[in-house]
């Protein structure tokens, strides 16, 4: 079988398969992957590559490695897939992710709130700017702020964001796919306007990242700034 030429690497490629597969059922907690050797001639790649796919299943704890069996798929865990290049919508079990526009897209000039340099041509071009909360089960989680350079997204402001993939519509509208990208995680005491949207207690440590997206469209990245309760929630992902 032969990975489609679609601007994602191969690793990424591979890992999303064998990740399907183990959701699906095709092997069950306790089974083993095939081998190195035996993913290479199927899927036509190298062997750097397979490793890299099988890192990152082994990162997300889908399999552990045990030495002189190969690869054994793991029982299912839950955790919040908020680091993956998935994306928060796309990584969770569908129905688990609501999302709720707080701020709707506006174009405006660029509030430089995120710890990332932007190009000038970006700058010259605007934003695009929103906010939206995210729940899990009912209850908050999330609250994060993107930022997207207004070139070329023609009625983007006019889409529904409610309950939708970013980058679904990036990928279904634009033909703009996140290929990688770069974060920044630390943690800050919760402000009374972030608490409004997931239910920490004042003053205490919430998680806040910053992450820029690189994508299929050359040099056009967004930017989005991510807060987030994980007193109930652990995060994973690979990115």
């Amino acid at each position: 079988m032969l990975l489609s030429d679609n601007g994602i690497p191969q690793h990424r490629q591979l890992y999303e398969i064998l990740k399907d597969h183990i959701g699906q059922g095709l092997y069950k907690p306790g089974d083993l992957l095939p081998s190195e050797n035996a993913l290479c001639a199927t899927y036509s790649v190298t062997r750097p590559t397979v490793r890299q796919a099988l890192n990152s299943l082994l990162a997300e704890g889908f399999i552990k490695k045990q030495q002189g069996k190969g690869s054994i798929v793991q029982p299912k865990r839950i955790g919040i897939g908020i680091l993956s290049i998935l994306g928060t919508t796309d990584s969770m079990p569908p129905g688990t992710l609501k999302t709720r526009v707080v701020d709707k897209p506006k174009v405006m000039p660029w509030i430089f709130d995120f710890d990332f340099e932007i190009t000038k041509e970006e700058e010259q071009s605007g934003c695009i700017r929103m906010s939206r909360q995210r729940l899990v089960n009912g209850n908050p989680l999330l609250f994060e702020v993107t930022n997207l350079p207004n070139i070329n997204l023609p009625r983007f402001c006019n889409r529904s964001f409610e309950n939708r993939s970013l980058f679904g519509i990036l990928s279904k509208y634009y033909d703009i796919k996140v290929t990688g990208g770069e974060q920044k995680i630390w943690s800050l005491p919760a402000t009374k306007e972030i608490n409004k949207y997931i239910g920490a207690k004042p003053g205490e440590p919430v998680l806040h990242l910053q992450k820029k997206y690189e994508t299929s469209r050359p040099f056009y990245h967004f930017y989005t700034s991510i807060w987030c309760n994980t007193e109930n929630y652990y995060l994973m992902g690979t990115f």
